[in-house]
């Protein structure tokens, strides 16, 4: 035999309960959220989240199930065909509950009833544990690089220092180079001044001897 549900029940009998329930299961379904009393809230939770789970098994006979409770065929269809599918992969906890204070009047607390949307558990936002890893790490890599830089400027300095010493050696060869090949050309401006020199004195020679061959002809004809 069934057990009752222990306490007191919403409305005046079991049936009035349960009508109750499905009036608010379609309200629910139909806009997406509702606002009701913090008790209603919670017995009406279970309720609608056994319903999605029947329609997402997708036959008739779950679906017949669903229609016993749903009386309004655009919300039954709806449940089916579009909030249904939407939490294919997650088993249960299809709703929320968030507390909306007290009502004016009786001071009955309130509450929000919702559907959970996909995306909120789909793409869930990282827990502080693994932001505060993420940040850790950021931070070592920011250290590792800042001491990566401190230990290679001493050798970018040093390389500085080889190259300036290797440009100087190479400026000091060219100017060796230059001074050969001004002495080389000194060397040879000299060597053709003596050429010249020596043409000069052989040429002044052979006048000289013309001159007196000239002179001793003129004295045997005279």
């Amino acid at each position: 035999m069934p057990q009752p549900t222990k306490g007191p029940r919403l409305g005046g009998s079991p049936a009035h309960e349960r009508l109750m329930l499905a009036n608010l299961a379609t309200s629910l379904f139909r806009h997406g959220k509702i606002t009701t009393t913090e008790t209603k809230a919670k017995r009406l939770r279970p309720f609608a989240e056994q319903l999605i789970t029947r329609a997402k098994q997708g036959d008739l006979a779950s679906f017949r199930r669903v229609l016993r409770v749903i009386h309004e065929l655009d919300v039954a269809y709806k449940l089916r065909d579009e909030i249904a599918p939407l939490y294919a992969t997650r088993n249960g906890g299809y709703t929320r509950i968030i507390k909306a204070g007290i009502r004016k009047g009786d001071a009955a607390p309130m509450a929000v009833i919702e559907l959970v949307e996909e995306r909120e558990f789909s793409a869930a936002a990282p827990s502080r544990a693994v932001k505060a890893t993420r940040r850790r790490g950021e931070r070592d890599d920011a250290m590792a690089a800042l001491a990566g830089e401190t230990e290679a400027a001493p050798a970018r300095r040093g390389r500085g220092a080889a190259g300036a010493a290797a440009g100087a050696a190479a400026t000091a060869a060219v100017a060796e180079e230059d001074l050969d090949e001004e002495e080389l050309e000194d060397a040879s401006d000299e060597f053709d001044e003596d050429e010249y020199d020596e043409d000069d004195d052989d040429e002044d020679d052979d006048e000289g001897e013309e001159f007196d061959d000239a002179e001793d002809d003129e004295d045997s004809r005279a």
